[in-house]
Parts: structure tokens; C-alpha cells; sequence
């Protein structure tokens, strides 16, 4: 058995920036109540004709082409993403097709704002059974899709993206550079989060989920850093859930890491559910904000209730 590791990282975003003032067109808030309650500044939100597959095929060209390898290495594609209007094919094997990929594994994968953390968690158990070699991870959301214009508790906060990194197999001799997934469930609170329906629209009881992540998450994220090997104090960056601005600052607070940067992209994109993650990571990346090879903690947790998380080593 053999690990795995990040080797590069892309990301996506719609072209079309939607301020606070002008969400406060559309419902009775403003500024800076948005601003106070949730830390959002602007959001991102794709156009009618703009797809999942769309978006994540564009953030998955991009750490692609960052990697060093073509669509020819690559043998699984997994996305992660709870907003896919098609049953059928998947939002994987179109994103495939887009990059020419051929005939490699194709899965998604829906535990909403914790999905790339839970794909990310496969494709390296993937990669150490000998089931992959090289594979694409993609957390990708068109959030606009389910929102209800006129709720003030949502609309202020959901938005589009994509982000995605490439995972290949380490050396024998090589430390893995991504380490064991924590991740599991708080299925009798699963109503707290809910896309239900037809013709759906978001709801979540906000309150609820607040209370959960600022009082329950910290020790699991702990234990990812513990089965790492790591100490939270030698944590280059932490890379949380993008859900509210005082949620990350609770749980970055409550596990003590004085020398991380704490990613906090929902203030210019919003929430972003399973592509916040990778979205944010890609970001922190490309400014040269985390030296390569420091250990990043990557935590989501959302809809179901689930979470999911793992330290892993800074392309």
C-alpha cells in the first residue's frame, strides 16, 4: 500500500460579482448586517446557461495544467456536489468527457458542504488499494440553482464555484501527503440543512447549525491533526467549511493554532458549500500564502449533518 498527495490545484468562479447592496434590492437587509451576521462582502453567481460540470471542468483544466500531467494519466474523476439538476450521467463523467479523459472511474459524491473532504478521503483509500494512480478531486455548486430570492436567512448567504485538486500515488519511500480522514454524521439533526423536493429551494435552521459547529466540530478537527501525526500548533493553514465568518473563527480559536492562516474566502465568495474547501485551499495556494510541503488542515461540515476532515501537505 502506498499514499497519496496533492500535487496541484485549480479553482473556478462565474464572472458575475453580486454585492451586499445589491442582495439588499431584492429583501430587507443591508450592508452591513450581512456583513455582521455572516462576513459576506460579495458573492459570485453563474449565469442561466452555466452547468456544475461547467464550472468544475474549468477548475479541473486548471489543476490539470498545474500538475504536470495530461488527461491521458488520469484514471478516477470523483466530484463532490449536492446541487447536479441530471440524475444521470454524472457530473464526473461529463467533466471526463469535457477534458478528454478516457475511460477513467467517474463517481460523485453528496454530503453537501462536506463533500470534498469525504471525496478527497476516497480517492486517497482509492489510491492506497491500488485502484487509482493518478485522480481528480473537484468540489463544484451552483447554488443560485436552489435559492429563494425573497428568504433574507439564505439568500445573503449561498453563491457558485468550483474548486479541485490533482491526487497521485507517493513514492515507497515517500511520506504520504494525505493523511486519515476523520469524517462521519449527526443524522438526527439532518433537517438542519435540507434541498428537498422537486422543485426545491435551500432551507437551513441556522441557529441550529451555529450551535453545532462552534461547540461540536473543534474536537473532531483535532483528531484529524492527531491521526496525522500533527500538532494543531504546527499548522501552516487551516482550511474550514467557508459558512460564516464567526463559525471559523470559533473552531480556528478552540484548536489553538497561533501560526495558521486561517482561509476565510466567504467574505468575496460566499458559501460555496462542497467546493468552499478547495475553492479557498486553491486560493491560499496560488497568493503563496503556505509554503510547500506545511501541513494544511481541511475541515467541512454542513448539510446531513456531516463532516469531514484531514491534514494534508501544501502543494
Amino acid at each position: 500500500m502506498t499514499g497519496s498527495r496533492i500535487v496541484s490545484l485549480g479553482h473556478y468562479q462565474p464572472s458575475q460579482v453580486v454585492t451586499n447592496d445589491e442582495i439588499a434590492q431584492l429583501v430587507e437587509t443591508n450592508d452591513e448586517w450581512i456583513r455582521d451576521r455572516v462576513g459576506i462582502v460579495s458573492r459570485r453567481i453563474a449565469e442561466n446557461g452555466e452547468t456544475v460540470s461547467d464550472m468544475a471542468a474549468a477548475a479541473a483544466a486548471k489543476a490539470l495544467a498545474n500538475s504536470g500531467l495530461t488527461a491521458a494519466d488520469i484514471d478516477l474523476v470523483v466530484v463532490a456536489t449536492c446541487t447536479a439538476i441530471d440524475r444521470s450521467p454524472n457530473v464526473a463523467c461529463r467533466v471526463a468527457g469535457k477534458l478528454g479523459i478516457n475511460a477513467p472511474g467517474a463517481y460523485d459524491i453528496n454530503t453537501a458542504c462536506s463533500g470534498f473532504a469525504y471525496a478527497l478521503g476516497t480517492v486517497d483509500h482509492a489510491i492506497r488499494a491500488g485502484a487509482s494512480r493518478n485522480a481528480l478531486v473537484i468540489g463544484a455548486e451552483k447554488l443560485s440553482d436552489f435559492v429563494d430570492w425573497t428568504d433574507r436567512s439564505t439568500c445573503i448567504i449561498f453563491a457558485d464555484g468550483a474548486g479541485a485538486a490533482v491526487l497521485t500515488a507517493t513514492a515507497e519511500d515517500e511520506a504520504p501527503g494525505v493523511g486519515p480522514v476523520v469524517w462521519g454524521s449527526v443524522p438526527e439533526k439532518s433537517d438542519a440543512v435540507r434541498i428537498e423536493g422537486w422543485r426545491p429551494y435551500v432551507r437551513q435552521e441556522g441557529q441550529s447549525v451555529f450551535r453545532w459547529a462552534t461547540t461540536s466540530l473543534a474536537p473532531l478537527a483535532r483528531q484529524a491533526c492527531e491521526r496525522a501525526g500533527v500538532d494543531p500548533e504546527e499548522i501552516a493553514a487551516f482550511v474550514p467549511h467557508q459558512a460564516n465568518t464567526r463559525i471559523i473563527d470559533g473552531i480556528a480559536r478552540r484548536l489553538g493554532m497561533p501560526n495558521a492562516v486561517v482561509a476565510k474566502d466567504i467574505v468575496e465568495s460566499g458559501n460555496t458549500s462542497a467546493a468552499s474547501v478547495p475553492l479557498a485551499l486553491s486560493k491560499l495556494v496560488e497568493r503563496r500564502e503556505v509554503p510547500a510541503g506545511a501541513p494544511v488542515l481541511l475541515f467541512g461540515f454542513g448539510g446531513g449533518l456531516t463532516y469531514a476532515g484531514q491534514v494534508v501537505r501544501c502543494p
